[in-house]
């Protein structure tokens, strides 16, 4: 089963870092593009604006002022709802500073003309992993360093209160587990974990930073732009030099945990989730546009079962004419006004 228990998840906490509960008074935020290596011959970002809570829309799209009218409905929804089930995507955090894909304006598809990873490019080619390496471990730094915002407290809260009865993010970032979720199933697995593809062997990413470090102690880059999930840009020129560790168990190539475009979602996972689905009395989609069908084919299971749905994006989805209820507002600003008892 692909879900987080307490004492599983407390493991993930100490594998982020983290050493006790975090509070919302701890959230930070950070943006800067300039990388330098210490005199220990370790990596830091050298962030050149630190940004508070309230300037952290650099990836937010714009949305229009909370509707009054809109909020109580929200609320008679969540109210109604005894079994509720959350499922979570990329507009959740970019309120924490991660960029996403899709979102007007400001997503990386309307930003540059790249696009991200192709699961089978990354399996076939040294060349291709070698690049996304060296890149992901630029951006490491700045990319685990991110903290939960009141969206994500929210949603914990809802948790701890009995609210929630499942909660399912399409994010790889952990900001669900930091923020103390336990009843989670990361659908695309999670950037904090690395996969050998050879063996299956499980490691922490924290340690094949360290890793890189040893083998790379006089590579330097400067990134050229932030891309979502840790992905910066560099220079063909930079990556070329870059070496990669391969498993320390059985040689084998390296993979971050999580699903490339172009991959599915195990199995088990998709039918665990359909589970907690029917489990479910109604659904609320957090942060989505839905695009992906490994997300939008859990509301086709929740219509098939006439649960109501509501979702909450900045921007059309995919499965508006399913809802209920739309809302388009910031995830953080409209979650906290909501009362789940």
């Amino acid at each position: 089963m692909n879900y987080i228990s307490q004492n599983a998840n407390t493991a993930v906490l100490s594998l982020l870092g983290v050493k006790g509960p975090l509070s919302c008074g701890s959230m930070r935020m950070s943006f800067g593009l300039t990388f330098k290596r210490t005199t220990k011959v370790r990596w830091r970002a050298d962030f050149s604006q630190q940004c508070s809570l309230g300037s952290t829309g650099l990836f937010v799209p714009p949305s229009p002022p909370l509707d009054p009218a809109k909020v109580e409905e929200l609320q008679r929804f969540i109210t109604l709802s005894k079994r509720l089930l959350v499922m979570t995507g990329a507009g959740i955090s970019t309120e924490s500073g991660i960029p996403d894909y899709r979102s007007e304006k400001v997503g990386l598809y309307a930003r540059t003309d790249r696009r991200p990873i192709q699961h089978g490019d990354f399996v076939r080619s040294a060349p291709i992993r070698q690049r996304y390496w060296a890149r992901n471990f630029v951006g490491w730094p700045q990319f685990s360093s991110h903290q939960p915002n009141p969206a994500h407290w929210a949603l914990s809260n809802w948790e701890r209160l009995g609210k929630l009865h499942w909660l399912v993010t399409q994010n790889v970032d952990a900001l669900h587990t930091k923020a103390g979720s336990q009843r989670l199933t990361e659908l695309h697995g999670c950037m904090h974990r690395v996969l050998c593809l050879d063996c299956g062997e499980q490691t922490p990413r924290g340690a094949l930073q360290e890793r890189f470090q040893v083998l790379n102690p006089t590579w330097s880059a400067e990134a050229h732009g932030l891309a979502p999930d840790g992905d910066v840009f560099l220079t063909e020129e930079e990556v070329q030099s870059f070496r990669v560790p391969s498993c320390s168990r059985c040689g084998g190539p390296l993979k971050p945990d999580v699903v490339f475009f172009g991959d599915t979602v195990k199995l088990d996972t998709v039918d665990f989730v359909h589970k907690r689905v029917k489990e479910a009395d109604s659904l609320l989609v957090v942060g989505s546009s839905l695009q992906v069908y490994s997300g939008y084919r859990f509301i086709l299971t929740a219509r098939e079962k006439k649960l109501p749905i509501a979702i909450l994006n900045i921007g059309p989805t995919r499965s508006d004419d399913l809802a209920s209820l739309k809302l388009n507002s910031r995830c953080g600003e409209l979650l906290p006004l909501i009362d789940p008892r």
